[in-house]
């Protein structure tokens, strides 16, 4: 058979004009072949490759697309362990705040924050919210859960443009130092007598009320706040909410530490003072001391130029009230001060409690606006709807006007002290902010206790290096309002030492609770309540969960119970301290079983002169005041007879280890290891520490 016959057994046709010539079978052009033909020629591996072929099998070594041979016929190589790079933490981070205004752009929001509009779309579509492009409007609430969101802190901007604004009554916080008179000075001008009903004489709340003038007509709004030293955040709120500060110095007292602190509150807060010397009726009253030293604390007096007022007054005998009246209202007229009074109301939280009947009850002040009853407010993280507006005389009326302080009710929790008060268009956006800000505290709460761990582990592991032991003290804060119970707390956080660590587990308002005795119990905390009422099976219960509770109404009552137990808790630092003293009167030689004088020992015949010498203790030896020898007892002997201590005038004789180079007139010190207790210290202005 021929090549021919070959090829068309194979399926091929093919057509040529030479039918009987075929110089080689590679020659041949095929134009029509079958699908299995084609399969069998590729499977072929003696086959000819085609042009098309050999141009996908040619590698390229050259060029931007060049392709590279895969390299599979070698094992993997075993490369080291690269830690991921960590990404930077939120706490990291920069704190940044925007201002935020009704009516901005989503547009200009993206630019004030740095955030994409993708981004920002995004989270609006899962809230619930729509804008329909970057050039809508969005309101100030959405714009807050925007911020939220993406870990930026706003600042709300309210305009007063086409609103009425009107003159205000002014808001004057009196500030001063502990039992200077503050509160007798208002009971003064407001004739109650809230100053014999406090405890202790001292005043451990914010209180906020209404006094009318009578010779003017007009009225004003007082905020008396303490001033022991543990209540110093309260006295910042005050400042912060305030118009004008009324600094109250006693006159037989002079300028003490809470005097310095509250022209501080008030100087950072930016507000002018007006200088109400107190006390002037009492015998060692000095005025005079009083303004001097108020001007060495550079307080411009007006007696020497400046522009602070000063008035004299006597909160006893109700003398020179009228001055101080007058003074505060010319202060209130330099500072023409006006608020817008239509619109949603902006509020500051001065004071939150618990009602058993009432609920979660807050003390407020109205800054701008009109509150009224049944709005929708967020305070903090907490909303409600108003059921019942109060005023300080518990009053109820249906509106609160700017610088009226009232008392609202109907709060889902209990704000905290210092919150601000926005009011919202509907329950839906009000459980909305509450549940974003509640989730940012929670962020901020767990990055701070993250710090703190970090903080405390870093100071644990420096003092077990260096020998020292620290013990741990739980407590449970419970109070009557909010913020005594901050107060308190940060009270009590002041008395950590090297020793013991006091760590605050819970704060809270209210009375003791079984929850509150089962938390203390399983952390092993003991409960302070302050304030409080305890009942008799609350203190059953608790002395059957053998927890320890302090009741207390007087800041520095707890603080001093505390001081003590923390000195009780403490392990204290083991010392060396000079037990007695000895001096040699003689010496006496023992000669070994050699009757050489190396083999020997030498025995200090010696009188204690001071303390005690016992045989237990470390032995040092002194001449000249140097110290040549430490080392125990080997031996003490009083007349012959082995002792384990020698008091005071008595003779002995002593051997120390392995010392024998004795001289009269030498002084032998006994030393004895104590425990050294850390010491509980007040001052006379209230402040309290613990001294190791």
């Amino acid at each position: 058979m021929n090549g021919v016959e070959a090829l068309r057994q194979e399926g091929f046709g093919f057509s040529s004009p030479n039918h009987e010539s075929f110089p080689t079978l590679t020659s041949i052009r095929c134009f029509h072949a079958s699908r299995e033909t084609l399969a069998r020629r590729k499977e072929d591996p003696d086959r000819q490759l085609s042009h098309r072929e050999l141009k996908k099998q040619t590698v390229k070594t050259k060029g931007k697309f060049s392709k590279r041979e895969k390299k599979t016929d070698k094992p993997p190589v075993e490369a080291p362990y690269v830690p991921p790079r960590l990404q930077r933490l939120a706490k990291g981070l920069a704190e940044k705040t925007v201002d935020v205004f009704e009516g901005m752009t989503l547009l200009e929001f993206s630019k004030r924050t740095g955030e994409s509009l993708a981004v920002l779309q995004s989270i609006l579509l899962n809230v619930g919210e729509t804008v329909g492009s970057e050039f809508d409007a969005i309101s100030i609430d959405v714009a807050e859960l925007l911020a939220m969101e993406i870990g930026i802190n706003v600042k709300r901007q309210h305009t007063t443009e086409g609103s009425q604004i009107l003159p205000r009554p002014p808001v004057v916080t009196v500030m001063g130092h502990v039992d200077h008179g503050k509160t007798s000075l208002l009971d003064a001008l407001r004739n109650t007598s809230v100053a014999a009903k406090e405890a202790g004489g001292i005043t451990q709340h914010v209180g906020a009320f209404v006094v009318g003038m009578p010779d003017s007509g007009t009225s004003i709004t007082f905020l008396d706040t303490p001033g022991h030293a543990a209540f110093s955040e309260m006295r910042a709120r005050g400042a912060a909410v305030t118009d004008i500060v009324v600094l109250v110095v006693a006159a037989d007292d002079g300028v003490m530490p809470q005097t310095l602190e509250a022209i501080a509150h008030a100087r950072s807060a930016n507000v002018p003072i007006v200088v109400a010397i107190n006390k002037c009726d009492k015998p060692g009253a000095n005025p005079e001391r009083v303004k001097n030293q108020l001007a060495a604390e550079g307080i411009e007096l007006e007696d020497i130029g400046g522009n602070v007022q000063v008035v004299e007054v006597s909160a006893m005998k109700s003398t020179g009230l009228d001055k101080l009246e007058e003074a505060l209202l010319l202060e209130a007229v330099d500072m023409d001060l006006k608020a817008r009074v239509e619109g949603p109301a902006q509020a500051y939280v001065v004071e939150a409690r618990l009602d058993k009947g009432r609920g979660p009850l807050a003390t407020i002040i109205v800054k701008a606006g009109t509150l009224v009853s049944g709005h929708h407010v967020v305070i903090g993280s907490q909303w409600g709807r108003l059921r019942a507006i109060r005023d300080m005389a518990g009053k109820q009326t249906d509106r609160a006007t700017p610088a009226m302080p009232v008392e609202i009710e109907g709060l889902k929790g209990l704000p905290m002290a210092g919150d601000d008060v926005i009011v919202v268009e509907s329950e839906e956006r009000a459980k909305m902010l509450s549940e974003g800000r509640k989730r940012k505290y929670e962020r901020d709460r767990l990055l701070k206790a993250e710090e703190a761990r970090v903080a405390e582990a870093e100071k644990k592991e420096a003092e077990s290096e260096e020998g020292f032991i620290r013990v741990e003290l739980p407590i449970i804060v419970k109070s009557d309002v909010q913020g005594t119970a901050q107060a308190v707390a940060d009270a009590l956080r002041t008395l950590n030492s090297p020793q013991v660590f006091v760590n605050i587990v819970h704060s809270g308002v209210g009375a003791v609770s079984h929850s509150d005795l089962e938390r203390a119990q399983a952390c092993g905390a003991c409960i302070v309540a302050f304030n409080v009422k305890g009942g008799g099976s609350g203190n059953l219960s608790a002395a059957q969960a053998s927890v320890k509770v302090f009741h207390h109404r007087v800041i520095y009552h707890l603080l001093e119970d505390i001081g003590k137990l923390i000195v009780e808790k403490a392990p204290g630092v083991s010392e060396l301290e000079v037990a007695g003293e000895a001096e040699v009167l003689s010496i006496f030689k023992v000669l070994g079983k050699r009757r050489s004088e190396e083999d020997g020992v030498s025995i200090a015949g010696c009188k204690v002169m001071d303390g005690r010498v016992c045989r237990s203790g470390m032995m040092r030896l002194l001449r000249s005041g140097e110290v040549l020898f430490e080392g125990s007892c080997a031996s003490l002997k009083r007349e012959k007879q082995d002792v384990e201590q020698v008091g005071k005038g008595n003779e002995c004789g002593l051997v120390m280890g392995e010392w024998n180079d004795f001289r009269v007139g030498d002084v032998i010190q006994c030393m004895e290891a104590v425990i050294r207790k850390p010491k509980f210290v007040s001052s006379e202005s209230g402040a309290v520490r613990i001294e190791c």
